[in-house]
């Protein structure tokens, strides 16, 4: 006789405390297999899909698409040991654990045997920018019961399409393929709208007395975003930040044409290509070896600078669903190969929408290249507990005083925003100069590579 074992939403780590169910992978009815994706959920830190640890069929679910579930709360049923779906009367919860085919624990983003195959997804490109946050990237889901191909649509899209009551299966998207944008859902409103009744007008009254103070603003108000999920995490982390860290910034600018020649030179010579950011990255290790002040967290409770051996370097990301800050884990013991590697594994796990909460939390120390969006300077919120952030503008070529004459050189500003209580201008000025002697005279950094 089959048992019918609960699975919980577990226990997403990093205090994450919640999560919003996306989409159901499964049905009630189905069979599902041992560490088969059910659902997939948003959390603060990533969008993952979350491995069921028992085998069986489905024979409840709980919660829609689009509702936050705690912790601990059932996300479904599974008749161990069935071959069909359970009857009603037998799909009560029942006790955590028991006999039955599972296989544990579930953490999640991670299944607990091997690893089911992912679906694709079309992520635009991820950009390296400024404002340090721990937030995840975007999925988009699949709209059923369509004919022809089965159009993909954005969180985004579906979130609008939502909060205005349209039923994105009535609309035709004028996307490739069909696929329904952003547009397509305005349009829909606003038709919507100019189709609705105009309601009758008030009966007259007398006038009313005029107010004896300022009435409130009365702008229109074209649309409220909930404070919630990601951009929630993005709101508290920050506010937080500026809240606690008596933060302060310095900047310099540099002549960068040497060290752009060097990574040239390298790439040139054969073997794996080195990444600017990654050349960025070894010059920030070498230069928290020197300033490990800025490699630290304050603990106020026990009024403590917390100084830390390894560096996680973080650098923060644009995509769909906001910035993200992947975390380089142990940066101070890799090469330039292998920065630019894990930089490109963690970009591409950004743009296809792979990262887990453990790709995103636990760094040391923030690298943000702002320059890509052809900006020049930048003062960052600090990505609290860090104690600093290290700022990269683009490079462009200007005039530039070289070896007593002046001549167009590739220019960079760099800024570094630190905690004012970790040290003082001194060493944050320091720090800053190693930096900008290292791009500006690479030959010394380069021999440690």
């Amino acid at each position: 006789m089959a048992q019918v074992l609960e699975f919980k939403l577990p226990d997403l780590g990093e205090g994450l405390t919640e999560a919003e169910i996306v989409r159901w992978l499964v049905a009630v009815g189905d069979v599902v297999a041992i560490d088969q994706p059910v659902v997939e959920v948003e959390t603060a830190k990533a969008m993952v899909e979350v491995p069921c640890p028992y085998g069986g069929v489905v024979t409840a679910r709980y919660g829609e698409e689009g509702t936050e579930l705690p912790v601990g709360a059932p996300l479904l049923t599974v008749a161990v040991g069935a071959s069909e779906p359970a009857p009603e009367a037998e799909s009560a919860p029942a006790a955590d654990g028991g006999p039955g085919e599972t296989s544990g624990n579930v953490l999640v983003g991670y299944g607990t045997g091997a690893p089911a195959a992912r679906r694709r997804r079309v992520r635009p490109a991820t950009a390296v920018v400024t404002a340090p946050v721990e937030a995840p990237v975007a999925v988009a889901e699949a709209v059923p019961d369509r004919a022809g191909p089965v159009p993909v649509i954005s969180p985004l899209v579906r979130r609008l399409a939502r909060q205005n009551g349209l039923d994105l299966r009535a609309l035709d998207g004028s996307g490739r393929d069909g696929l329904i944008l952003r547009c397509d859902v305005e349009l829909a409103i606003e038709r919507m709208e100019q189709a609705a009744p105009a309601p009758a007008p008030a009966p007259a009254t007398a006038p009313a007395p005029a107010p004896t103070t300022a009435p409130a603003a009365t702008g229109a108000v074209t649309e409220r975003v909930p404070l919630r999920g990601v951009r929630g995490a993005v709101a508290d982390k920050l506010s937080r930040s500026r809240r606690e860290i008596p933060e302060a910034t310095c900047w310099v600018d540099a002549d960068a044409t040497e060290l752009m020649a060097a990574r040239t030179a390298a790439n040139a010579a054969g073997g794996p290509k080195i990444s600017l950011i990654a050349l960025l990255a070894r010059i920030c290790t070498a230069a928290l070896a020197r300033f490990p002040e800025l490699n630290s967290t304050v603990d106020m409770d026990a009024r403590e600078i917390v100084r830390l051996r390894d560096v996680h370097l973080g650098f923060a990301a644009q995509t769909e669903r906001g910035l993200v800050v992947p975390v380089v884990r142990d940066a101070q013991d890799r090469s330039a190969e292998s920065l630019s590697a894990e930089f490109a594994r963690l970009t591409e796990a950004g743009r296809t929408g792979t990262l887990t909460p453990g790709d995103l939390t636990g760094g040391t120390f923030t690298l943000n290249n702002y320059g890509v969006f052809g900006v020049d300077g930048s003062t960052p919120i600090i990505n609290h507990p860090e104690a600093a952030m290290l700022g990269i503008g683009r490079i462009v070529a200007k005039p530039w005083v070289h070896d007593g004459e002046l001549a167009i050189r590739q220019v960079v500003q760099l800024s570094l925003t630190f905690d004012h209580r970790v040290c003082d201008g001194g060493t944050a000025g320091g720090f800053l100069r190693y930096v900008a002697d290292c791009v500006e005279q690479p030959a010394v950094l380069l021999r440690t590579l």
